[in-house]
């Protein structure tokens, strides 16, 4: 179906995004309590995420300890809603077709 993102088909990434698009930056374990995940699944799907122009990722200390924070970019948020709304589309062909039917 035209309209759906093949980078958001993937439920990890899907979740990692939304989850982002709700806030300006999250800290990388945020995150990964949020969507469920391992640190290195949510590191490959942040990745891909990065590689897509979807997320930017920051690294940076908070006192002597390593952080990393997440953000969604403005393409990411766009893919999402796109995304999203073809999903919707998808949702209310089938019920169209499950009324029709029935």
């Amino acid at each position: 179906m035209t309209g759906l993102d093949p980078q958001l088909g993937n439920p990890t990434r899907l979740t990692v995004l939304a989850f982002l698009s709700g806030c300006q930056e999250a800290e990388f374990g945020a995150v990964r309590d949020y969507a469920q995940v391992s640190d290195s699944v949510l590191s490959k799907t942040a990745a891909v995420l990065e590689e897509a122009g979807y997320v930017k990722v920051k690294k940076g200390y908070v006192g002597k300890r390593p952080r990393t924070w997440l953000a969604a970019t403005k393409a990411g948020r766009a893919a999402l809603a796109g995304h999203l709304t073809a999903l919707q589309q998808l949702a209310a062909a089938a019920a169209e077709a499950a009324g029709a039917v029935g």
